[in-house]
């Protein structure tokens, strides 16, 4: 139905459910407007129509879906020799670079990419005569729109433009009124296929515990008849998890996901498309686009956002024509999302049934062999697996790099040649330890024995001291404070510190109690009975000093000689305090 109307020239809306062949019904109209050197040769067009510029743009969401359209229409132009260029982002900008500058006739490219480089003056987007946006409600949900908007003002007013989705969303009908030219609104349906959903794919929806679902996909994965599965989730760690459980049970599964590098996605995606891998576990970004023939099953691992991601990861099977299975896993938390999705498709699935990996049911309808266990049987492993594929060499941007599917890095091949260069022999270090101008770790080679003669020299012109002192470890000073506040160091210098003590305690002690002379020296000689600590020593010992410096002479030197002549008395143990020896201070000076 589209055929026409495009290869009349006029602008295009079409829209089909998934799975029509949308691809091709603007595929052969644009290679179609494109002059190539074999028109010229035929006489269908003239020389100076020729150019190394781009003559048509096809703008798509993803990478994966920019491939497979680069890919189909090379194969649709290879009797004309129409060059195809696929311009998309996580590949390095200059084989892209050079590529345009030899030139090429049709454009194939992600938004991000196809803007940077047309700003960068590195894509002439002058010579466009025709415009195709595909996929353009997924635009929207990845919100490309503001860049879509962009590239269409890059080009010549005066142009062809087809737009085709499998929904048509308010804003994208904005769209096309905005940029399109009175174009026609063509919708593909089947007289017998009136739901949402193609007719010939047989949907499954049960309820099942996350931590049973691994269970449950790998004997789904055992079914009679079952050729390549997709199965999608809603997170990259999850997609990367189901990845690892299937292969330690034995299957051959790969992974396309976010969190992995380009080169590691299209080596899932070959190694899927060319049977080496019959398992590929994906999140939503496979789910728009991807064609790969003979894929059977599709299991929704998690329940899908909404009603359109749904229609769109269940269309990977069913393709033109062909029957397929979809099997939905809804966890009790997702119960209410599915009704929602349930309700906006019509669909007979309102309250799934519980199922586990043990219910007879679901082995009646999957037609899963009886005894059929979680591990796939060492006789039927015949895939080559994910690693028989070899990861192409993107020279990819950013610090991703090529990573395996378990999420963890692959060995480059230029970092395997580096492995097997010998290693550096380096001479080691001779290094001395000195202490003090002393070697101390004991060796005795000739540059040592060189620095002691010179350090020998050196003790010998010049005393130094510090080494003999620092032979020895230092003992920690210890404090003892006498009762009348005077320290140790004090009481080992000689006569003048004992005649400072007599003289500090002979006057307080008068003046504290002189009715008792006689307990003078019993009083000087109470320090050395009883060794005490005194805490508040600091401030007793300077009252006692000042005490001592204002005391006359003449009673220190007969105070100690009155107590000697009288018989001795028991000592009374007094503490003095803060007040006490500034009233006794007082005392004195007055």
């Amino acid at each position: 139905m589209t055929l026409p109307v495009a290869l009349s020239g006029s602008d295009v809306i079409g829209q089909a459910k998934t799975g029509t062949g949308k691809t091709l019904g603007f595929g052969l109209p644009l290679l179609e407007r494109v002059t190539v050197p074999a028109d010229v040769e035929a006489g269908r067009a003239k020389p100076e129509q020729l150019t190394d510029a781009p003559q048509a743009l096809v703008v798509v969401p993803t990478r994966e879906l920019c491939q497979q359209v680069t890919n189909d229409l090379l194969t649709a132009g290879k009797v004309r020799a129409v060059r195809v260029l696929s311009i998309y982002g996580g590949r390095a900008y200059e084989p892209q670079v050079e590529a345009l500058k030899k030139g090429v006739d049709v454009v194939v490219g992600t938004p991000g990419r196809l803007l940077d480089l047309a700003g960068q003056k590195k894509l002439r987007l002058s010579s466009v005569k025709s415009l195709v946006l595909d996929e353009a409600d997924e635009m929207l949900d990845l919100g490309f729109l503001p860049d879509v908007e962009k590239i269409i003002q890059m080009l010549p007013a005066k142009r062809q433009t087809m737009l085709f989705s499998a929904t048509m969303p308010g804003q994208v009908i904005s769209l096309a009124r905005r940029y399109m030219s009175q174009p026609t609104h063509i919708r593909a349906t089947a007289p017998d296929d009136e739901g949402a959903t193609v007719a010939n794919i047989t949907q499954h929806v049960f309820r099942a515990h996350s931590l049973d679902k691994p269970e449950v996909v790998a004997r789904v994965l055992q079914a009679e008849g079952r050729g390549l599965v997709m199965i999608f989730c809603r997170t990259k760690r999850t997609a990367a998890d189901i990845a690892d459980q299937l292969s330690s049970r034995g299957f051959a599964s790969g992974a396309v996901h976010g969190d992995l590098g380009q080169g590691a996605r299209e080596q899932a995606l070959r190694a899927f498309r060319n049977g080496k891998v019959d398992v590929l576990v994906a999140t939503d970004v496979a789910a728009r686009g991807i064609d790969v023939e003979g894929v059977t099953h599709v299991i929704n691992y998690q329940s899908p956002e909404d009603e359109k991601t749904y229609l769109h990861r269940i269309g990977r099977t069913g393709r033109a024509g062909a029957s397929g299975i979809a099997i939905t896993l809804v966890d009790w938390d997702d119960i209410p999302r599915w009704q929602l999705i349930n309700k906006a498709l019509d669909l007979p699935f309102n309250e799934p049934e519980e199922t586990y990996s043990t219910s007879e049911h679901l082995f009646e309808l999957l037609n899963i062999p009886e005894g059929t266990t979680g591990v796939l049987p060492r006789a039927e492993r015949t895939r080559a697996g994910l690693d028989a594929e070899e990861v192409e060499d993107l020279g990819e941007t950013g610090a991703r790099g090529a990573r395996s599917a378990r999420g963890g890095r692959r060995p480059s091949a230029a970092a395997a040649p580096a492995e097997e260069r010998p290693a550096r022999a380096r001479t080691p270090r001779q290094r001395r330890r000195l202490r003090g101008g002393v070697v101390v770790d004991g060796v005795t080679d000739d540059s040592t024995q060189a620095a002691e003669a010179a350090v020998d020299a050196a003790e010998g012109t010049a005393e130094a001291p510090a080494p003999e002192a620092t032979a020895e470890p230092r003992q920690p000073r210890r404090r003892r404070r006498t009762r009348a506040g005077a320290t140790a160091k004090a009481a080992d210098s000689g006569t003048d510190a004992e005649t400072a003590v007599t003289t500090a305690e002979g006057p307080t002690t008068a003046v504290t109690d002189p009715a008792q002379p006689e307990a003078a020296p019993d009083a000087a000689e109470a320090p050395a009975k009883s060794r005490r600590r005194r805490t508040r020593g600091a401030a007793t010992a300077k009252a006692t000093e000042a005490t001592a410096a204002t005391a006359p002479a003449p009673q220190a030197e007969t105070a100690p000689v009155e107590a000697g002549d009288g018989e001795a008395k028991p000592v009374r143990r007094r503490r003095r305090t803060r007040s006490a020896a500034s009233k006794a201070e007082a005392t004195e000076t007055s």
